[in-house]
């Protein structure tokens, strides 16, 4: 055994370090984190100091035994987990873990921190070790114990004012506020008309574009021509200023497409050039690579994170082995080793020529407080690995992601480029006048490897590449058409990933590490949905939004969420404690809480909106949001007659629905007519799964294309014609009077008793099976799981009896049974799922032998 035992947090980590330390160490992962608090109240304890219940994360046991094996017979122990303070966090879990077994007596615990995966980074690391940053373990453990009182307290008041099931998270709230202030901004925002005045100017050798400037001696703002009458007035007085002649018989002020003058021509009156420097963008930090990467790859940030660790965790590439390619993606610094810098001008003088390298080094300051915690940029770890020399060993992604980091970390360290703008004024008449701009590069610089996106363009990104004729003043331009132009100002665009991150990041809410999960968060707890990339609040998320900024303003405010965070920060800094922190936080927080589980209506808290009166019956209707979804509502449950109920199409919101539209879906259910087979009546209506065509006792699943609204008769028969098309052509083979059968199944056929599934070899065709053969098969299978909550005990008695029931009905023809034991099938796999989450959740007795209850490390003196 290697005397020497180094911890890291990923298996790919371990592989790639064990090949560059040598037969002294054994390396091993610890696989993320290794305890967390108990999930359950009570977790962390504000009447004993916040101290906190922790224990090891069951599907990490087997990794901390083989730690812990390991640390019995190792001399020394070396915790080289990622350089910030969640890394710190899971090392001070490791130490304290095998502190508590016993396994660190008389042994020198080290502490190990590299921000890139090289031999020489890692030997390096080893050779100066540290001690544990009791500080950075303190700001992380006080940001856990936050989130941990903020879900646990506030998401029972959703359950209760809202809906059940959902949460409240402290960091992703403000994110969601952000998301649904977005909306309705946009759903309040009124139009407004405007026109603009563009001239085509038909020079000899390059014709051009300009724009009004100065109209009747004075400058044209945007809002001076704002109906249709008023703008070609002004368009024809500026032919006539130009000199140009009216068409005869061409006497209507509005534009009929038709050319209603000729001829004109401006003077050119003023000319301007001037040059400007234009300077690379600082290298990555985890915010800007995610943003980049959104715009220029439409990676999420998700996807990006995860490519990033595959990059920094080793790649390899041939005679070099496996190595990483790129530093530690999770930090919020701009600033390059001095070594890194030395091979990146290399690179650059090689490839680009002395002409492209700047006298000194380009240095950018960083704007995060707490960047120390991570040491560098997101940057190659050798520039001389250009994305050619190692695309054969990358996937496409992991390729456009690497290119993406090596070009702007090269462009960072190259030379400023040079444009000149020049800007020509052209006099229409006395007291008018028109300007055309138009920019040239004169130096690329930087601009010949990289060139940073934008979310939205300026007014000078659309004069870059345009050209203007070598112009004086004097000149005489002849004028080839004024042109007046409609247009409405627009809502401000829905946040996308890039711009949702880069306002997290200006509004300090959260850190660069957290943003990927924040925003997977807000989608899986379908808050949000993604449309053309962009941010759309659902009715759930919106209603969490306004209850959570109506009654709990100060937890979602921005400033507040950014103030905490620099609060955490300075913790690590070992500036502040954190107890008094936790408790600043607390005691407010909790005492809010009791207030609105007491004072809120739930009616108020759901965003339920009363739109008018039902002509017909002349009860209130009303939209709200229930159990399944979002649905419209005619009458009250004081009324003698129960409600009527609707739900909303998956296009509407109760926030936007009319009285007109929540009318309209209490159509359903339409009866469409009788079926020509046996003249049957059949329905189309919406259930819990969704729009339905019903004839009889049978039900058929209406497709994307369909509407229930407009869908008609025949194309109804045809959905049940396929229907029973589908279901009698299900049966493959069938023995014992349909106890037992071969059926096609959604992932290919199976074999079935009603109670067991087998699968059947490959190398066998369904059709020749035989019963022997089937038997055989289902007894191999393995039994379905349990149908209870948790799953994973015994049946109770009434299911049991089901079972057997299911079995003696095998005989029923197969083609009424095929869609339940479909649906049977699918409702089984949720519900394990759901069996295999609770049962993550309550610990088990070999867990609870390891809890702990503990608080933060206490700051040293």
């Amino acid at each position: 055994m290697a005397k020497n035992l180094l911890i890291v947090e990923s298996p790919a980590k371990a592989k790639t370090i064990n090949k560059y330390l040598g037969k002294d160490f054994t390396v091993l992962a610890s696989y993320g984190h290794v305890r967390d608090l108990v999930p359950k109240e009570g977790a962390v304890n504000p009447d004993q100091q916040f101290a906190m219940n922790y224990a090891v994360i069951d599907k990490n046991e087997k990794h901390v035994d083989a730690i812990a094996k390991a640390a019995a017979k190792a001399e020394a122990l070396y915790l080289a987990t990622d350089l910030d303070r969640e890394g710190e966090a899971i090392s001070w879990h490791i130490s304290e873990i095998l502190r508590e077994r016993g396994l660190l007596k008389g042994k020198d615990v080290h502490r190990v921190v590299f921000s890139e995966i090289t031999p020489k980074a890692i030997k390096e690391a080893v050779d100066h070790p540290r001690e544990l940053s009791l500080d950075l373990v303190n700001a992380q453990q006080a940001r856990r114990a936050l989130d941990y009182l903020v879900g646990f307290n506030l998401s029972p008041v959703l359950w209760r004012k809202v809906q059940r099931g959902l949460s409240a998270g402290r960091v992703q709230s403000p994110a969601l506020r952000m998301i649904v202030e977005r909306e309705e901004e946009i759903e309040a925002f009124k139009p407004r008309e405007y026109w603009s005045m563009d001239a085509e100017l038909a020079h000899a050798t390059t014709p051009f574009r300009a724009r009004l400037l100065r109209y009747n001696g004075k400058k044209f703002e945007q809002f001076d021509l704002t109906e249709a009458g008023s703008a070609y007035a002004a368009r024809d007085a500026l032919y006539a200023a130009a000199g140009a002649t009216r068409i005869a018989g061409a006497d209507t002020p509005f534009d009929t497409g038709q050319p209603t003058w000729r001829g004109g021509q401006f003077v050119v009156a003023d000319v301007q050039s001037k040059e400007r420097k234009r300077r690379p963008a600082a290298p990555f930090t985890t915010s800007t690579l995610q943003q980049e990467a959104a715009r220029k790859l439409g990676y999420t940030t998700s996807r990006t994170m995860r490519l990033a660790q595959q990059l920094y965790e080793g790649i390899a590439i041939g005679d070099e082995g496996v190595v990483g390619l790129i530093t530690y993606m999770r930090t919020d610094s701009t600033s390059l080793s001095d070594e890194a810098v030395a091979e990146l001008r290399q690179v650059i003088r090689r490839d680009y020529g002395a002409k492209a390298l700047p006298e000194a080094p380009n240095v950018y300051k960083t704007k995060s407080k707490n960047a120390q915690e991570a040491h560098e940029a997101v940057r190659p770890t050798s520039a001389l690995r250009t994305p050619a020399s190692v695309a054969s060993a990358l996937s496409d992604e992991q390729r456009k992601l690497y290119d993406l980091i090596w070009k702007r970390t090269v462009a960072c360290q190259m030379q400023h480029a040079t444009l000149n703008t020049v800007s020509v004024d052209l006099a229409c008449g006395k007291d008018s006048a028109f300007r055309a701009s138009g920019t040239t590069v004169v130096d690329p610089g930087f601009l010949a490897v990289y060139e940073e996106g934008k979310d939205q363009k300026a007014a000078e990104d659309e004069d870059e590449g345009r050209k203007l004729p070598l112009l004086k003043i004097g000149d005489i331009v002849p004028l080839a058409a004024i042109l007046a132009e409609q247009h409405f100002t627009e809502p401000p665009p829905r946040y996308s990933e890039a711009s949702l991150v880069k306002a997290l990041e200006e509004f300090g809410i959260g850190r660069p590490s957290t943003y990927a999960s924040i925003i997977q968060t807000l989608l899986s707890r379908e808050y949000v949905t993604l449309d053309a990339r962009r941010f759309r609040p659902t009715d759930i998320g919106r209603a969490v939004g306004k209850f959570l900024s109506g009654h709990f303003t100060r937890y979602v405010d921005y400033d507040f969420t950014a103030k905490l965070e620099d609060e955490l920060d300075a913790v690590s800094r070992g500036e502040e404690d954190w107890v008094p922190l936790m408790q600043r936080f607390w005691s407010p927080f909790k005492e809010l809480v009791d207030e609105k589980n007491e004072t809120v209506d739930r009616s108020e808290a759901t965003g339920a909106r009363v739109l008018g009166d039902d002509p017909a019956s002349g009860k209130p209707v009303s939209v709200r949001l229930g159990r399944f979804g979002p649905f419209a509502q005619i009458g009250t449950k004081e009324d003698e007659d129960k409600p009527r109920f609707a739900s909303l199409r998956a296009n509407q919101s109760i926030h936007t629905i009319t009285l007109a539209d929540a009318l309209e879906l209490f159509k359903l259910p339409r009866k469409l007519g009788a079926h020509p087979e046996d003249g049957t009546e059949i329905t189309v209506g919406i259930g819990r799964f969704g729009p339905f065509v019903k004839h009889g006792s049978v039900y058929a699943s209406l497709k994307a294309e369909d509407d229930p609204y407009t869908i008609e008769l025949p194309r109804a028969v045809q959905l049940l014609h396929e229907k029973a098309e589908a279901a009698a052509n299900r049966v493959i083979k069938s023995f014992q009077d349909g106890a037992i059968q071969v059926l096609r199944g959604r992932y290919g056929p199976y074999i079935t008793d009603g109670s067991k599934n087998g699968r059947i070899p490959k190398d066998r065709e369904p059709e020749s099976l035989t019963e022997a053969e089937c038997l055989e098969l289902l007894a191999a299978a393995p039994d379905k799981p349990a149908r209870g909550r948790f799953g994973k005990g015994k049946a109770e008695p009434k299911a049991a009896a089901k079972k057997a029931a299911a079995t003696k009905s095998a005989a029923e023809p197969a083609a009424k049974k095929a869609p339940a034991k479909k649906a049977a099938t699918k409702k089984t796999a949720v519900k394990k799922t759901a069996a295999k989450k609770t049962a993550a959740k309550k610990a088990p007795a070999k867990s609870a032998a390891k809890k702990t209850s503990a608080r933060p490390a206490a700051k040293k003196t």
